[in-house]
């Protein structure tokens, strides 16, 4: 049986597009435990501090997202592909999911879901700061606050430190979902998977 102290364990990344696609796969997990397992966000980044453009990863990145799309039917708009400015730099849309979870954690997955829609269905450029002011109003998150911790050293060595969590756990791609149970931890999924299949790991961790 579940306990106080089992917690499924998210690591992911906003700009990772098999994150994206298992969306609503990871929704279904979540709600099924809700009240059953804490539920725990970390990020994992993908690509954090990469120098290199949209552009220049646009064959790369459009392979992918194709990919995902087959797979999971999520909707992706492809312009962002072309801009020779934009960076594929994961860190900062990892830094803001960090933020949030310190000024609201009830509302961290919620964000986190807005902001993949926001970077694969609107284009929006994620290391700007008012990319998220929508989301933050949509879900009562004081903007001002976000912006001042968005542009901390604080929050940065903070999200630094998500990555190397993710590191120490071993986690070599995303999305990751780690069940911990009873002082140890269990790997439920790592890549796409369908929230059957997962549900099925999970209960055989529980039932050990």
């Amino acid at each position: 049986m579940a306990s106080a102290e089992s917690t499924l364990i998210y690591i992911g990344d906003p700009m990772c597009s098999w994150c994206y696609g298992i969306t609503d796969e990871m929704s279904a997990v979540k709600e099924k435990y809700a009240g059953q397992l804490d539920f725990e966000m970390v990020m994992g980044g993908l690509r954090p501090y990469n120098t290199q453009t949209m552009s220049e990863l646009k064959d790369f990145l459009a392979h992918h997202w194709e990919e995902v799309h087959q797979a999971s039917g999520q909707a992706f708009k492809y312009e962002i592909l072309e801009s020779e400015t934009i960076t594929y730099d994961t860190e900062p849309p990892c830094r803001a999911n960090v933020v949030v979870r310190q000024l609201a954690p009830k509302q961290s997955y919620a964000f986190f879901k807005a902001t993949q829609k926001a970077f694969y269905l609107h284009n929006k450029n994620m290391h700007l700061a008012e990319s998220y002011h929508d989301i933050l109003k949509e879900l009562g998150i004081d903007v001002a606050k976000f912006d001042e911790l968005f542009a901390s050293d604080e929050m940065k060595a903070l999200t630094r430190r998500d990555f190397e969590r993710s590191a120490e756990w071993g986690i070599r791609g995303f999305p990751a979902l780690i069940l911990q149970h009873q002082d140890s931890l269990t790997m439920v999924a790592n890549g796409y998977s369908k929230s059957e299949a997962i549900i099925q790991r999970i209960e055989a961790a529980l039932n050990k």
